[in-house]
């Protein structure tokens, strides 16, 4: 049964026109008007910057109170030098003086809020990505098996980037809505006849918004789950290039991305219509109130009424009416985002982590190696045990190989060893330790794995084979790499060891890839060596090269080992045979061999003995184990 990804909150969305929108996935994109949980833990990644806020959160009312007394000092300027009789030059020029001043600390105030509102909100973006970063290294396993990459990426860039626009834009909208109340303070207290006319065409406004924003939310949803359609099928096709060229699917995947990108073009389109609706219609309002003040105040200014300067300064103050609503309207539509993006980024921060250490668990120095499983009883979903009842022990230094069919759950015993999962029955013991009692810290430190399918960070190759081990000398790993036959080829780079790795190593083949996994492992020096199919990916002389030299090096080491090509591990000191998650033959191979069983028929099904390569290459193979050579 197939398990729903946690982060997963919306549907599967039909293709074109066929999607629905449903108040869910409406909150999905736009969330709530203001969540008060979110915004209480944003504000925790806030109050470390609290002083720059307050710097900015000044420089913001300093340029609000500027701007209202900009139009101000204009109208005494206009009043002054229209006076009967000669103006009084010493206070016209004082006033040009106010003015200048008044806009020296405008310039000043506008550019100090930007430049602390950007670099706060770039600190506080970085704070909880490093956040997210650091509680994805930690979850457990079992919540990464069940999402998706994609989506994840998707709440570290863009939900973050969503906040970070939110706090840029809420220190704006105090200064915005400051702004509105002061300009509207001072049209109604130099004229308030002058004052409601100009509100008049307000209600005009909300009414409009209110019809538009329906519409709109919709428009934009229906962009954005196109845009996720389109990443998505962009994303899986650039990671199965080679399965689409392999069976020609170019055009037929072109084809399909084509439709996709369509529909997006066509969603965008709409949503862009719908987001640049607002502005001429702002800008119409603007030219209307505009034409009311010039036609009204006119006629009051030829009665009498009102001076010249009180008509310049409402128009001056008309102009920048509107600007705080057109600002708000938009901060209005930013804050139902950063809510929603609120929401997903903290249900990230807040996966619980199953594989936890206990209090007080020992951090174990040393151990020796031994391993037990005792009635373990395990599986990934409610009700389907992978694990049966499994019972075993390895001795210190003994290896032991694990066989079975695909699915018999010999993956799964290994990474219980490393406790990527807890059992759900039984004990598994590390060095006679219940691996819950111990930190995990100490349990990476004893038990190391190489995995079928090799992960190589980018960076060097002495980087990549030094990873698990930093306190290791240059020696070291070019002993690890001489010992898993990788230095030779490693040699022949440009660049040697400081030969830089693409991305996931993909200028080197793969079995090259897995020979520096394998002196990863070795470098780690742990007295548990586990191999997942680790020999999978190589070719059979490479692999006989590499276990000629794990013989020597498994020595006083305890081995658990997983191995499709059955000849490898006939030398093991036992073999456990597993099928539908049972144990249901142990010994070693020549016992295995005379019973009769699986192992024999597994054996015999996919024979390949070291007696079928020539001698000269055995002879070869035991010499560079030994440090010789011919």
């Amino acid at each position: 049964m197939a398990t729903r990804d946690p982060l997963d909150r919306s549907h599967i969305i039909p293709p074109k026109a066929s999607i629905r929108l449903g108040p869910t996935q409406d909150e999905e994109v736009f969330g709530e008007a203001f969540s008060g949980q979110v915004v209480s833990r944003f504000i925790k990644y806030v109050s470390k910057y609290k002083v720059l806020l307050w710097v900015a959160i000044t420089s913001v009312l300093v340029f609000t109170v500027s701007s209202i007394a900009i139009p101000l000092i204009v109208r005494n300027v206009y009043d002054e030098a229209l006076a009967a009789g000669s103006p009084d030059r010493g206070k016209l020029t004082t006033m040009v003086i106010v003015f200048l001043v008044a806009v020296g600390f405008n310039f000043v105030a506008n550019y100090l809020q930007e430049l602390i509102v950007g670099r706060v909100a770039e600190r506080i973006l970085v704070d909880m990505r490093r956040a997210m970063y650091d509680h994805l290294q930690r979850v457990s396993l079992s919540f990464m098996d069940k999402t998706e990459i994609g989506k994840l990426m998707a709440r570290l860039q863009g939900d973050v980037a969503a906040l970070q626009e939110f706090l840029q834009t809420a220190v704006f909208a105090i200064g915005d809505f400051v702004l509105l109340i002061g300009i509207i303070g001072a049209m109604v207290w130099l004229d308030w006849r002058l004052g409601l006319m100009t509100l008049a065409v307000v209600p005009t406004l909300f009414i409009i918004r209110i019809i538009w924003l329906p519409y709109a939310r919709r428009a934009f949803l229906r962009a954005r789950v196109t845009s996720s359609i389109v990443s998505g099928a962009l994303a899986e096709n650039i990671n199965g290039i080679r399965a689409v060229q392999g069976l020609s699917r170019e055009h037929v995947n072109y084809d399909l991305f084509d439709i996709r990108a369509s529909d997006n073009l066509k969603a965008a389109n709409r949503a862009s219509k719908f987001g640049v609706m607002m502005l001429p219609i702002v800008d119409t309002l603007t030219g209307a109130a505009m034409s009311i003040i010039v036609i009204m105040g006119g006629f009051f200014v030829l009665g009498g009424t009102i001076e010249v300067g009180v008509m310049v300064a409402f128009v001056l103050f008309v102009q920048r009416f509107f600007d705080p609503i057109r600002s708000l309207t938009m901060h209005y539509n930013v804050l139902q985002r950063a809510m929603a993006s609120g929401e997903r980024i903290f249900e990230v921060i807040d996966v619980p982590v199953d594989i936890a250490d206990k209090p007080h668990a020992l951090d174990l120095d040393e151990i020796d190696g031994s391993i037990s499983f005792k009635d373990v009883t395990f599986g990934y979903l409610p009700d389907q045990p992978i694990l049966k009842n499994i019972n075993f022990e390895v001795k210190p230094g003994e290896t032991v190989a694990l066989v079975g069919p695909t699915g018999s759950g010999k993956t799964s015993t290994t990474a219980l060893v490393h406790r990527f999962y807890d059992v759900w029955e039984g004990s598994v013991k590390v060095g006679g330790h219940d691996v819950r009692d111990v930190t995990q810290d100490s349990l990476g430190r004893h038990v190391s794995m190489v995995l079928q399918e090799p992960f190589l960070f980018s960076g060097t190759i002495y980087e990549n084979i030094l990873y698990s081990k930093e306190d290791a000398t240059r020696e070291d790993v070019v002993a690890a790499a001489q010992a898993v036959g990788a230095h030779e080829f490693i040699m022949k780079l440009p660049g040697g060891y400081d030969t830089p790795l693409e991305q996931r190593g993909g200028n080197i083949s793969l079995g090259q890839r897995q020979l520096i996994s394998f002196a990863r492992a070795i470098v780690a020096d742990t007295k548990i060596l586990v191999l997942d199919e680790a020999t999978a990916s190589i070719d059979s002389y490479t692999e006989m090269l590499i276990q000629q030299a794990l013989n020597r090096l498994m020595e006083g080491r305890t081995g658990m080992v997983i191995a499709h090509r059955l000849a490898t591990i006939r030398g093991a000191d036992r073999i456990i045979v597993l099928q539908d998650g049972e144990i249901i033959e142990m010994g070693n191979h020549d016992e295995l061999m005379t019973l009769g069983g699986m192992y024999s028929r597994l054996y015999s099904m996919n024979y390949a003995s070291f007696d079928d390569i020539p001698d000269e290459l055995i002879q070869q193979a035991t010499q560079a184990a030994n440090g010789t050579s011919t």
